[in-house]
């Protein structure tokens, strides 16, 4: 009877997967390339969550939606820039979900773009309604001509950091947070154990905020041809409705986005076409890559140890050491490759996950291949180790970085089991068989083994910036000790090379490779983003997932073979990964919006 259940299931699942691939079939098949007018103009919705890297999702596909990376807007606006019959842009800006490095490259390439003579139009319903603006005030700024909607308002209001601290929730429950950090400006392991910035934390923040907010303002200063004076004076005296924006100049227009669009249509001129950014690329991208070829590799979320269950080219589920370690040796390995571009967005993560990556870039950069790193958002702690053995690293002024250090321990939950009236036994063989328990502190020599272990890991740490940027130990160490820096302030003190988004370092690997600077190149993305046929392919024959047994009855954890494919089809979910280990200190903290 188990035995036909299960032979049930699975024939239900093909099905549905039949099913779901003639769907997609006939959306793919049918879809036919748009055309490239000779008076075009882009349309972006900036307002759209864009991840890192493009990954094709199985659902969005089924259903049509169609998702445009943050490497693909760049890549859409630069490729238009030189392209004649794009006359110009215009974007809805209001409610940007980037973060402020992916906003400082945005602005570059919409610079980039308008150098070129054409134009830039941003259109936004509101700059945050009266507060939480700021960034995306910031990226309009860029923009030709600004355009609000009547009733919005520009919430331009500054730069602010919050961190929440966790001390007196864990009193309250009965718990003691051990932990400890290497060193001093390591914040994360502070938000468990104090109820308020401690002293260094508060002067690495107060750090960062200065470095962002002066960004800020002479970025809008240059923009809108203001004094930096009198921006740091109406971001004081703000936020403003429509009206009060208008007459200060912050914005061109009050209107509608039909009206906005009007006006681009009548500066581009007779016969305009619109096309999204998704579509000019789909468009442009016509017949095979050409020139030597540079490989694009992602190190993007939270760094553990292992695969990802949603296979090497997922997402959203953090960087998988094993699947990128394979991406490094397979682009390492092949003859083609003249340079390796690594793209890190991540707060970092477990310590021994980070060191198996260092050790295939440093293998890989030692083989002869130049290695240079372009920096996202965030590329700190883990996401710094392991960026650690470029020839250059690249990052953005707003990008958080740094976070040179290591925090661990373990909290003690002896507390609150005896306020639910919960006793514990145990029976252990070694004597440090409980050092991980959460029922009681580590003993003295524990103590001394978990500090020994620390120091271990900040001093690899340590030593591998020193040899990847050709620094003194001490001077790495000064400039180390946990803190966060950003883009701006890691090039004052050497851990940054230049500035800028993933262009810059591309031509950096150019360069590296002795490939002319007019010269085109094929950028390779490694490992190859799969179809989603080529994922249910994936899925039914277990690629995904090397450790699966054979399914022999009917309950989930029976049917564990078949959990890839299930995936696919949003059946399960994955469970949150490991959180131990060396870490960014950013995670919880918002700075600008």
């Amino acid at each position: 009877m188990r035995i036909v259940l299960w032979f049930f299931a699975v024939i239900g699942v093909v099905a549905v997967l039949i099913v779901s691939a003639g769907i997609y079939a006939s959306i793919h098949f049918s879809h036919k390339k748009p055309e490239i007018a000779e008076t075009t103009i882009l349309r972006f919705d900036f307002e759209r969550p864009q991840t890192e890297k493009a990954s094709v999702d199985v659902a969005d596909a089924l259903l049509g939606d169609h998702k445009i990376s943050f490497t693909d807007t760049i890549d859409a606006i630069r490729r238009a820039a030189d392209d004649g019959r794009v006359r110009g842009l215009v974007a809805r800006t209001g409610e940007v979900p980037l973060g402020l490095a992916q906003v400082q490259e945005l602005r570059d390439a919409i610079a980039t773009f308008r150098a070129k003579g054409k134009f830039a139009y941003a259109y936004a319903d509101s700059f945050g309604d009266l507060g939480g603006g700021t960034r995306a005030y910031y990226l309009s700024s860029s923009f030709d001509e600004i355009w609000l909607q009547p009733v919005g308002s520009v919430g331009l209001t500054g730069v602010a950091a919050e961190l929440p601290f966790f001390k007196g929730t864990l009193d309250k429950l009965g718990i003691t947070a051990s932990f400890d950090r290497r060193a001093e400006y390591k914040s994360a392991e502070t938000q468990m154990t104090e109820t308020k910035l401690p002293n260094t934390d508060r002067e690495a923040f107060t750090g960062m905020v200065a470095s962002i907010f002066d960004q800020t303002v002479d970025g809008i200063a240059k923009d809108r041809k203001l004094a930096p004076a009198d921006v740091h004076t109406l971001i004081d005296d703000g936020p403003y409705p429509g009206d009060e924006a208008l007459a200060k100049h912050l914005v061109d227009h009050i209107g509608y986005a039909d009206e906005a669009m009007d006006a681009a249509r009548k500066k581009a001129g007779t016969g305009v076409k619109i096309l999204s950014g998704l579509q000019y690329l789909d468009a442009i991208k016509v017949g095979a890559p050409t020139g030597d070829v540079i490989a694009i590799l992602r190190a993007v979320g939270e760094i553990h140890s292992g695969r990802n269950p949603s296979g090497p080219a997922g997402d959203s589920d953090g960087v998988a050491a094993d699947d990128l370690v394979k991406a490094i040796g397979d682009a390492a390995r092949d003859p083609a490759v003249k340079a390796i571009v690594l793209r890190i967005d991540s707060p970092g993560g477990s310590a021994i996950a980070s060191e198996t990556i260092w050790r295939a870039l440093k293998r890989a950069h030692d083989g002869g291949k130049p290695l240079m790193v372009s920096m996202g958002d965030t590329a700190a702690s883990g996401g710094y180790y392991i960026a650690a053995p470029a020839d250059k690293i690249v990052a953005e002024p707003g990008t958080l970085t740094g976070s040179i250090g290591v925090f661990s321990g373990k909290f003690l939950t002896g507390g609150l089991w005896d306020k639910l009236g919960v006793s514990w036994d145990e029976v252990s063989q070694g004597r440090n068989a409980g050092i991980e328990s959460s029922l009681h502190d580590y003993t003295p020599e524990q103590h001394a083994r978990f500090e020994h272990s620390l120091d271990e890991v900040y001093h690899a740490f340590i030593a591998h910036v020193a040899d990847g940027r050709k620094m003194d130990a001490a001077k790495v160490e000064a400039i180390a000790k946990g803190r966060v820096w950003t883009g701006a302030q890691g090039k004052d003190n050497g851990l940054v090379d230049a500035l800028g988004g993933l262009d810059v370092a591309v031509d950096l690997a150019k360069q590296a490779a002795h490939i002319a600077a007019d010269q085109p190149v094929t950028l390779r993305p490694y490992p190859q983003p799969r179809s989603p046929i080529q994922q249910i392919l994936a899925g039914l024959s277990g690629e995904d997932d090397e450790t699966a047994g054979s399914a022999v009855g009917v309950s989930i954890s029976e049917l564990a073979s078949l959990a890839p494919l299930l995936r696919q089809l949003g059946v399960l979910t994955r469970a949150a990964g490991e959180t131990s280990g060396t870490r960014a200190t950013m995670q919880p903290v918002e700075l600008s919006r």
